[in-house]
């Protein structure tokens, strides 16, 4: 090839790796918002929200923490004139927790579901979360058990936003459900970065 000809080329690779770039830009740059207060609850009983509540209130954020949140709680706080703005459900199942708290799996899907769906119904932001790594997945459960990764089937698919720790999406099953749902999808590495995530979706 004369010089003359690998120049072009090479200018013409550069303009289409700058063009390329310039597209992405807005998606990387969005800002994704939430509104308050904002309504912590589980879905699977794990210790996550616990996680989750220390920066809220560290933020002194306005929210409300109840781990077996249901339809109801989200109607009679509309009804009071004070509706949530947005619902965090913390994904992951514990086998201890939902034993202490009397209730399956299968009574925490139900309930979730009819959560969602008030929240849809009332347009609240839902924020599906995971929040404890792989421990909290598969890799962490004991055999047979598959109920961590029941809950975030529940959940993620139907969220307007997915915020996880970094570790947990090692095998790409949330980048998976936030590519094929058209999800924004917020990645934190360690827990003491998510008190910044949450601080820069909740504040201006």
């Amino acid at each position: 090839m004369k010089p003359f000809s690998k120049s072009l080329t090479a200018i013409l690779l550069v303009s289409a790796l700058l063009a390329a770039s310039m597209l992405a830009a807005p998606a990387a740059e969005k800002t994704e918002k939430a509104g308050l207060p904002t309504l912590l609850a589980s879905c699977g009983q794990s210790p996550g929200p616990v996680k989750v509540e220390v920066f809220l209130k560290r933020l002194k954020l306005e929210y409300a923490s109840i781990p077996r949140a249901t339809a109801n709680d989200l109607i009679e706080r509309k009804k009071k004139g004070a509706p949530f703005k947005s619902l965090i459900i913390v994904t992951g199942a514990s086998l201890k927790g939902m034993g202490g708290a009397g209730v399956s799996i299968n009574d925490e899907l139900e309930r979730t579901r009819a959560l969602i769906a008030e929240a849809r119904k009332q347009g609240i932001k839902i924020i599906g979360a995971h929040v404890e790594g792989m421990a909290r997945r598969s890799q962490g459960a004991m055999a047979g058990d598959n109920s961590d990764e029941l809950s975030i089937d529940a959940v993620c698919p139907q969220a307007s936003l997915l915020l996880i720790r970094q570790d947990g999406n090692e095998d790409g099953r949330f980048t998976a459900i936030a590519k094929s749902k058209n999800i924004p999808l917020l990645l934190f590495e360690k827990n003491m970065d998510l008190e910044n995530v949450l601080k820069g979706l909740f504040t201006n």
